[in-house]
């Protein structure tokens, strides 16, 4: 085992982008079939910003959030119709990651953390039932009251888990996500495929055999 992972104890997962893919382009392609506009234009108005942000903490309510997304985009569309596209951004399961997951799972607790919100969390936990059982915990942001950057963040789920930070490592399709994780002490690889996932299991000495996916 590599020297730098000696000390793994537990695997922590972020969901989109790693488990399963998103694509807010859906979202944009929908509202904008309601709205009568050109989804380009709606995607260069969409932004992460202080609301989404709030929503994704449960500081901001689905109301809330909609009132200003609505202003964002400029568009006279019901919360029903932006509810449509909101939930329509979920793409499959990651290619190859059902297989990784189930073989990680024998040798070490696995636990997820997620920036989402409670819409978009019954949605995902309902598609993905399956993939997400493998999990001893999901971590959500909504539920936690912090999110990905945020230090807090990792440290209440490392308290949670009941492991010092340096026992976790952690998988995460941002960059920026990785660093913060480093920054409180967890060992973190940057995923942009399962490949990466599987390479990192490796040198855990983790047998991989390829399933069917």
């Amino acid at each position: 085992m590599s020297n730098g992972l000696r000390g793994v104890r537990a695997l922590l997962f972020d969901l989109g982008g790693v488990v399963f893919g998103i694509d807010f382009a859906c979202a944009f392609r929908r509202w904008a079939a309601s709205a009568a506009c050109d989804p380009d234009d709606l995607r260069a108005r969409f932004k992460f910003d202080r609301a989404y942000e709030e929503h994704e903490r449960g500081r901001l309510d689905l109301g809330g959030y909609f009132a200003e997304l609505r202003d964002a985009l400029g568009v006279d569309l019901s919360d029903r119709d932006l509810l449509a596209g909101w939930n329509d951004i979920y793409l499959g399961v990651v290619p190859g990651i059902r297989s990784l997951l189930s073989a990680a799972a024998e040798r070490y607790p696995l636990y997820a953390l997620t920036n989402s919100n409670p819409k978009h969390q019954g949605v995902w936990a309902l598609r993905f039932a399956e993939e997400l059982s493998v999990f001893r915990t999901v971590f959500v942001s909504s539920e936690l009251g912090v999110r990905k950057p945020d230090h807090e963040a990792f440290a209440t789920v490392a308290d949670r888990i009941g492991l010092d930070p340096p026992a976790i490592l952690f998988f995460d399709d941002s960059m920026e996500n990785v660093e913060a994780a480093r920054q409180v002490g967890m060992s973190a690889v940057l995923v942009a495929s399962a490949n990466d996932v599987r390479r990192t299991l490796q040198r855990l000495g983790i047998d991989i055999v390829q399933a069917p996916e």
